[in-house]
């Protein structure tokens, strides 16, 4: 259904152009949208006219115009005037107002079934069939990007997103539930995962330039068909999920990226716990002080080369040794060998994964 704002905007750019004063009423009488005041007191006129076989009429110095929607009468046009020029003028208001009732009830339609697409809602050979009846092109290659933004329902992200591709009429966006602004991007046939990460990139800073909102941005694997976008759209979907665990530090996160953690984050709880208790003998990881982390952290990052970790960290290498040793006598597991600290990498995701779980229950 078109807005009240959109009507505004038509008549007032109508009036602007041809100085004619128009109002638009709904089948019952009540105004919709208006350029000029004292419009209810044609309510009883615009009832009986509504009721009429007429399609227009003149009456009180004014226009009188039916606007249909698929030969369902959809609105009644007021058109202050009674000669040539204002009845001219009125008929092209009519077939302007038409045209945006058709485009909007397409949107409408289009958004619907995007929708329903995302949410696996459609049998196969309704999703082929009404993307054909819709105009979308079954097989082209496209990527869904998820946008979390921090305040529900944001309004200005939703329309400042709209208006950055609002030139690109194959892409879509829309919102399946209060949070998260969905955007079905049709790519071209070079485009590849750098150019995702541009596009993101793009939207991120539009909305904090734009919308003053601080939002997050993911996106998942490209697709081929039109059946497969509601993957794209659990990838993205999962990939912010993850990132929000694994890369707290990242606000753009690509599902083809996640590495290790998406597995983690498949894995059910009780393996879990098995997991860390086999690991740390029935110790708690949390034993480990922030010095020792710092040190592993910085350890992983060199690639397990002790003479840099030592350097980097300002210690002597015999420290760094017996820190390493700490470790292995608390989990058995010598960080100098490759797949001991593989091993304890894992199992620290593990824990971090184990925490938010428990505090998204809470």
């Amino acid at each position: 259904m078109i807005s009240n704002v959109i009507l505004q905007s038509t008549i007032d750019g109508i009036k602007a152009i041809t100085r004619v004063e128009l109002c638009v009423m709904d089948t019952e009488g009540k105004v919709l949208a208006t350029t000029f005041p004292n419009t209810s007191e044609y309510e009883i006129e615009t009832l009986a006219f509504a009721n009429s076989q007429r399609e227009s009429q003149v009456l009180h110095g004014y226009h009188f115009f039916k606007i249909f929607d698929d030969k369902h009468l959809e609105f009644i046009l007021l058109v202050k005037g009674e000669n040539d020029n204002e009845f001219t003028v009125g008929k092209l208001a009519v077939f302007q107002i038409q045209n945006l009732v058709v485009a909007y009830k397409e949107r409408f339609d289009k958004d619907n079934f995007i929708k329903n697409l995302l949410l696996d809602n459609l049998l196969l050979v309704d999703i082929i069939n009404r993307a054909k009846k819709l105009h979308i092109e079954p097989e082209a290659r496209r990527c869904v990007f998820v946008i979390e933004t921090k305040i529900e329902k944001d309004i200005n992200a939703l329309e400042t997103v709209r208006s950055l591709f609002a030139g690109k009429v194959r892409d879509f966006i829309t919102a399946v539930d209060e949070k998260y602004i969905i955007l079905v991007k049709e790519l071209a046939q070079g485009d590849n995962y750098d150019d995702l990460y541009k596009t993101s990139r793009m939207v991120l800073d539009m909305l904090n330039t734009e919308a003053m909102s601080k939002v997050n941005v993911a996106f998942g694997t490209i697709v081929n068909e039109i059946k497969d976008v509601s993957r794209s759209y659990k990838e993205a979907k999962m990939a912010l999920e993850v990132g929000r665990i694994f890369h707290s530090e990242r606000n753009i996160v690509a599902y083809s990226h996640l590495g290790i953690g998406r597995l983690i984050y498949q894995l059910p709880m009780p393996l879990c716990k098995m997991f860390i208790k086999e690991i740390f003998n029935g110790s708690s990881p949390d034993e480990l002080d922030e010095e020792t982390m710092v040190t592993i952290n910085k350890f992983f990052e060199n690639n397990l080369n002790v003479s840099e970790t030592s350097r980097q960290l300002y210690i002597h290498r015999n420290t760094l040794v017996y820190r390493l040793d700490k470790i292995q006598k608390l989990t058995n597991l010598d960080l100098r060998t490759f797949d001991d600290a593989i091993t304890f990498k894992i199992a620290m995701m593990v824990v971090k994964y184990m925490k938010y779980i428990e505090n998204a229950q809470r």
